[in-house]
C-alpha cells in the first residue's frame, strides 16, 4: 500500500509540473464575468476591394526594418500583406449602428475588436446575436463563425510582489552561465557567446499569455526590451500581472546575470506580446496569435518564440482532430506557415500532450517553414509529456529538441526555479537562432531553419519522437562559414 502512495505521489507531483502549453489560470478566486453575456465572432471577407493601401507603398503600413527584412531575403510584398478594406470596415460600422438604432435598444453594445491582414478577417464583439447574424449576411463576407463566447465567471486579480535580487544560494560559482549552464552548452551555444554571437542586432517577439514583474525583476529590466502589446480582448488592466509563464520563457533568453542565469540571446532587443488569455481557452486565441505574429512583422521583428498551442478548446467539442495536423488547416496554423515567406522565424514549442489522449504535437506546431522545439531531459532523452509526430501530411515535427525537464529560468517572483515543459526548451532554441542569424545576416529565414535541422544530431535518421535531434549551433556556424564563402 505504501509502494501505491508512492507511486500516487510520483504521478500527482509530476502532473502538476507538466502545466498544459496554454496556461490556465490557477486556484484563485472566481468573480461573476462583468457585463453579462458577450460573444465573438469572426468573419472571413472575400476580398480586398476598396482599400486606400497598395504594393507600391508599404510604408505606409509596414516599418522601415520589415520592408527592409523582405528586401533582403528576396521577398515580395504580396496581397496578404495589405489591410483589411477600409470600405468593407464602413460597411461594418454602418450596418451595426443601422441595427442598433432599428431595435432601439440603448444596450446593446458591439466594437470590431481586431483584423487579420493575413487572414482578411474581422472580430467583433457584441452582446446582440441578431447584429452579428445580420453582419454574416453582407455582400463582402465569406464566412462567419462564432470563435468566443463570455465565460460565468473569472479569477480576480491578485497580485503578485517580485524580489529585487537573487538568494545565495542561486549563484553558481563554478560557471558565468550559473544555472543555465546545461541548458546552454546541451546546444553548443556557448561556443557562439565565446565569438561574440549573443544575439545583437536581432529582435526577437515572445508571444505568451503574461509578463508577471517584468516591469520590476532586476534581471528582466535589464534586459533591451523595445516594447510590449496586449492582443487580448479587453486588454489587462494590470499587464505586468497576468501570468509569469512568459516571464519564464524570455528569461530564458534575455537574462544576463552572471553566476546565476545567462540566456541564449542576452544582447537582442525584445517585444513582450500578450495573446493567450487565461479566464478561457476559445478559438479566437487563434486570432489574437495571428494579429501578435503581424503586429511582430509590421514592426521588423526576425524571430517569434512562441510557447503556446491548441488542440481542444471550452465550449467547441471536437473543433480540431489529429487529421487537421497539415499546417493549414487550423486558422493559427495558416498564419504560422506564412511567417517564413514574411522573412520570420518561427520557433514553437511541440506541445505537452505526449502523455494524454491528444498525444501528439499541438497547433500551430504542425505549420510550414517553422522549427518545432520538443523536450528533452538532462540524459538527453525525449521527456515523456512532449509532442510527437508526425504532421498529417507526413513532415518530420518535433523539428529539434532542447532541454525542458527541467529548464532553469527566473519566475515571476524574481526567484530562480525549474519548470518542466516544450515551453520552455523552445526560448533556448529561439535565442540561439537569434545568434547563429547575427553571425550570417545576409541568408534568409528558410536558410537558417535548413541549418539549424541539417547540423542537429539525428539528421541522418529523423524519427517522429526526437525530429531530427538537438540542435548543434556551433557544427551550424561552422557550416554556414563555409557555405558563406564559397
Amino acid at each position: 500500500m505504501q509502494t501505491n502512495n508512492r507511486i500516487k505521489h510520483c504521478l500527482l507531483t509530476l502532473l502538476l509540473l507538466i502545466c498544459p502549453l496554454t496556461m490556465t489560470a490557477g486556484s484563485s478566486p472566481k468573480i461573476k464575468y462583468p457585463g453579462g453575456r458577450f460573444y465573438i465572432w469572426r468573419y472571413t471577407l472575400k476580398d480586398k476591394q476598396g482599400s486606400p493601401y497598395s504594393l507600391e507603398h508599404p510604408g505606409r503600413w509596414l516599418t522601415h526594418k520589415s520592408i527592409e527584412r523582405r528586401r533582403k531575403q528576396g521577398l515580395p510584398i504580396d496581397s496578404t500583406d495589405l489591410p483589411v478594406s477600409q470600405k468593407y470596415l464602413r460597411t461594418f460600422q454602418r450596418t451595426s449602428d443601422e441595427v442598433v438604432r432599428k431595435r432601439r435598444r440603448s444596450a446593446v453594445e458591439w466594437a470590431i475588436i481586431g483584423t487579420s491582414r493575413w487572414n482578411n478577417t474581422i472580430l467583433v464583439r457584441s452582446n446582440d446575436t441578431i447584429l452579428l447574424q445580420r453582419l454574416d449576411s453582407l455582400e463582402c463576407v465569406r464566412k462567419s463563425e462564432m470563435v468566443w463566447i463570455s465565460p460565468d465567471s473569472i479569477n480576480r486579480f491578485i497580485k503578485t510582489n517580485a524580489h529585487d535580487g537573487f538568494n545565495p544560494w542561486d549563484s553558481v560559482k563554478t560557471s558565468p552561465y550559473g544555472n543555465g549552464k546545461e541548458q546552454i552548452e546541451m546546444l553548443a551555444g556557448h561556443r557562439l557567446h565565446n565569438i561574440g554571437l549573443l544575439g545583437k542586432g536581432m529582435t526577437i517577439a515572445v508571444l505568451d499569455g503574461g509578463f508577471q514583474n517584468c516591469d520590476v525583476i532586476p534581471a528582466i529590466t535589464r534586459a533591451n526590451i523595445v516594447g510590449a502589446h496586449d492582443f487580448v480582448y479587453p486588454n489587462s488592466l494590470h499587464f505586468y500581472q497576468e501570468t509569469d509563464h512568459g516571464t519564464k520563457v524570455l528569461s530564458a533568453m534575455a537574462s544576463r546575470e552572471s553566476e546565476v542565469l545567462v540566456g541564449t540571446a542576452p544582447e537582442a532587443r525584445y517585444w513582450l506580446l500578450r495573446c493567450e488569455d487565461q479566464q478561457t481557452e476559445q478559438p479566437v486565441e487563434e486570432d489574437y496569435w495571428a494579429m501578435a505574429a503581424e503586429f511582430a512583422d509590421s514592426v521588423g521583428v526576425d524571430i517569434i518564440s512562441s510557447s503556446l498551442g491548441y488542440n481542444d478548446f471550452d465550449n467547441h467539442p471536437s473543433y480540431y482532430h489529429q487529421r487537421d495536423l497539415d499546417g493549414e488547416t487550423a486558422f493559427i496554423s495558416r498564419s504560422a506557415s506564412m511567417l517564413a515567406r514574411k522573412g520570420i522565424i518561427l520557433v514553437n514549442s511541440a506541445g505537452n500532450s505526449g502523455m494524454g489522449p491528444w498525444k501528439k504535437i499541438v497547433f500551430p506546431a504542425d505549420a510550414n517553414d517553422i522549427l518545432t522545439v520538443g523536450a528533452v531531459n538532462t540524459n538527453l532523452m525525449n521527456a515523456p509529456f512532449s509532442g510527437v509526430g508526425p504532421t498529417q501530411d507526413g513532415r518530420v515535427k518535433p523539428d529539434v529538441m532542447a532541454l525542458g525537464s527541467p529548464t532553469s529560468l527566473i519566475s515571476g517572483r524574481g526567484t530562480i526555479v525549474r519548470d518542466m515543459g516544450t515551453s520552455f526548451s523552445t526560448p533556448l532554441v529561439a535565442g540561439l537562432v537569434a545568434c547563429l542569424w547575427q553571425a550570417f545576416p545576409h541568408k534568409t529565414a528558410i536558410d537558417i531553419i535548413n541549418l539549424v535541422r541539417q547540423t542537429s544530431n539525428n539528421y541522418e535518421k529523423p524519427d517522429n519522437i526526437y525530429g531530427y535531434g538537438l540542435p548543434n549551433f556551433w557544427r551550424a556556424y561552422m557550416i554556414g562559414r563555409i557555405g558563406s564563402e564559397e
